[in-house]
């Protein structure tokens, strides 16, 4: 029997033409699966592909990669085919009236990655079979409630009229492998005890899951409440009821009880003085 050409069999490459034919479907979200055995950053790579006119529905996939971002430039890194590393370009602010969708408002573009989240949750729960919630904004909690670790971030970026939703989930990736954090510690899909670490079908769940929420997004206008997207995400997220600390891009910073998320995806932090401030952006910090 010939030698596998790759030594890890943990780590089998992902089908490019499986995924095709699954997920291209007519009439279906998504336009073409661009599998890439290595590439610098995923985002980068559709945030190109936006700007050279490539239409909606592009997923972009590296089995490795090697310049990998998460909020605040910071590094993201995975062993390779550990992982799912990818990238999906949107174009929500344009009508589509094939699919008699209007154009949603640029202010409901901040949705997106919370979309993401909730349907990555979704998937891992189903596929993976562990326990997982969310934390806002961007960052799927994987293992018990009371000690999670961070198993995947999310990263949207605006690219022209199109916004690339990156998405880096750990899989097989071990605990020797596993990053130094300053926040929740990392963890994998394997650590947390994965019924299934194929990942094939989580990749599969994830996109028609996608699919499935941006399509009833897009069909109310990008409304997050009647969509459904608005209820979902407030079930799912850890943030809401605990204390936080939340780091403002602009150097501040808010201490105080997360009560919600509200219309317009902003965490909603009220303080000790029973003021009430909204978050859009920033880095969130569980207070124990």
């Amino acid at each position: 029997m010939p030698a596998s050409p790759y030594a890890d069999l943990e780590r089998p490459p992902l089908s490019p033409r499986g995924l095709e034919r699954a997920l291209v479907t007519p009439g279906g979200l998504w336009t073409h699966i661009d599998v890439r055995p290595e590439t610098g950053s995923t985002n980068a790579d559709a945030a190109a592909a936006a700007l050279r006119g490539e239409p909606e529905g592009l997923v972009v996939i590296a089995e490795q990669q090697t310049a990998g971002r998460g909020r605040r430039d910071r590094q993201w890194t995975s062993p390779p085919r550990a992982g799912l590393t990818l990238s999906i370009l949107l174009r929500p602010g344009r009508p589509d009236a094939e699919r008699d969708w209007p154009a949603a408002p640029t202010g409901a573009y901040g949705w997106l990655p919370l979309l993401a989240g909730v349907a990555l949750l979704e998937a891992v729960r189903r596929v993976a079979e562990v326990e997982a919630a969310l934390k806002w904004p961007n960052d799927l909690l994987v293992g018990p409630a009371d000690r999670p670790g961070k198993c995947a971030g999310i990263l949207a970026e605006v690219a022209g009229d199109a916004v690339v939703v990156g998405i880096g989930l750990n899989v097989t990736t071990r605990g020797e492998e596993l990053p130094e954090t300053t926040g929740v510690a990392a963890t994998s899909l394997k650590v947390a005890g994965a019924a299934v670490t194929d990942r094939d079908p989580i990749l599969r769940a994830l996109l028609r899951g996608i699919a499935g929420w941006y399509t009833g997004w897009r069909e109310v206008g990008g409304d997050a409440e009647l969509s459904g997207l608005l209820g979902a995400y407030r079930r799912e997220c850890a943030t809401i009821g605990r204390r936080v600390r939340a780091l403002l891009p602009g150097g501040g910073e808010i201490t105080g009880e997360a009560t919600d998320v509200d219309n317009n995806g902003q965490l909603v932090i009220r303080t000790a003085d029973g003021a009430e401030h909204r978050v859009s952006a920033g880095d969130v910090l569980h207070v124990r």
